[in-house]
């Protein structure tokens, strides 16, 4: 418990850092890049090719001519670029924040290695691919138990304990393997997780908890239009800040447990040492009181 709230209380004053709020801002500078890339080359196709579908749905075609004389305007030329922002802003902010989240859980484990574990060896028992690679099967086997388990989310208590719990279990396997991976051995992570399964599992459905924070903003965005425009930005920023919190939270608590485990280790060999070095003597001092006259 010391460990588990030791390492929350300085995830989240590490949050404060300006280089961890400069990496929760960089979504925000990857969307609006990625937006004028967008607009620049497919934005007058793509409202055109809009437009045309819209007029073409021979259901509400009529409806389209109801409203147009209600206004006295082309309502599709209206409506056109808006289902553009709508449908191209989701797909912007997901490739932002997987860009970001795969450059931000090795910084920030770093940054902590670096202030509060300057000493600690780097044994690099894992390589980057298989961490990747590792991460996209769990991802897989996360996004099947969701499919799996949504008839039970029919049930009203089930559908605030499943989803996350299956994004904690997530959260837990990947950001844990992460953070110990540049300075664990395999042995040395193989058991830490073991030990520590059920505090790094706390965390990671904490985490999941938190991680819903985001939705509440996409949904006042949905409620209230006129808004979208500065919602988004601050539901991107939220979800990084989440993210840049949930990989701080696992990094002070895997190496502050890597040290111990490490002390604990060096402390058990040199006391087996002392050991071993004080029967010598006392064999050394039977076999001489033995061999004297």
């Amino acid at each position: 418990m010391r460990l588990l709230l030791d390492s929350f209380w300085r995830a989240v004053a590490y949050c404060m850092l300006p280089r961890v709020i400069v990496l929760s801002l960089l979504p925000l500078g990857l969307m609006v890049l990625l937006a004028a890339v967008f607009g620049y080359f497919f934005w007058d196709a793509t409202v055109a090719w809009t437009r045309e579908a819209l007029d073409a749905w021979p259901l509400l075609s009529s409806f389209w001519s109801w409203i147009g004389r209600l206004f006295s305007g082309d309502v599709t030329s209206v409506l056109a670029p808006l289902v553009v922002v709508f449908a191209a802003t989701p797909v912007i902010v997901v490739v932002s924040l997987l860009i970001v989240a795969g450059l931000m859980a090795g910084p920030l484990t770093t940054l902590v290695a670096d202030r509060r574990f300057p000493a600690l060896q780097r044994k690099k028992g894992a390589s980057f691919f298989g961490s990747v690679a590792r991460s996209l099967g769990l991802t897989v086997l996360a996004l099947l138990a969701l499919v799996v388990s949504m008839p039970l989310w029919l049930i009203p208590p089930l559908v605030l304990i499943l989803p996350p719990l299956i994004w904690g279990w997530l959260t837990y396997r990947v950001m844990s393997f992460d953070a110990l991976a540049e300075h664990a051995s395999a042995e040395e992570r193989a058991a830490l997780l073991r030990a520590h399964r059920l505090p790094l599992l706390c965390i990671g459905v904490l985490c999941g908890y938190l991680g819903a924070a985001p939705s509440i903003v996409w949904a006042s965005g949905l409620l209230f239009a006129a808004a979208f425009f500065v919602l988004v930005p601050l539901a991107i920023w939220i979800y990084t800040l989440v993210f840049a919190f949930s990989a701080l939270w696992f990094a002070h608590y895997c190496l502050d447990a890597l040290a111990q485990l490490r002390a604990q280790r060096e402390a058990a060999a040199a006391l087996a040492g002392a050991g071993s070095a004080s029967e010598g003597g006392a064999d050394q001092a039977v076999l001489s009181q033995w061999k004297s006259p």
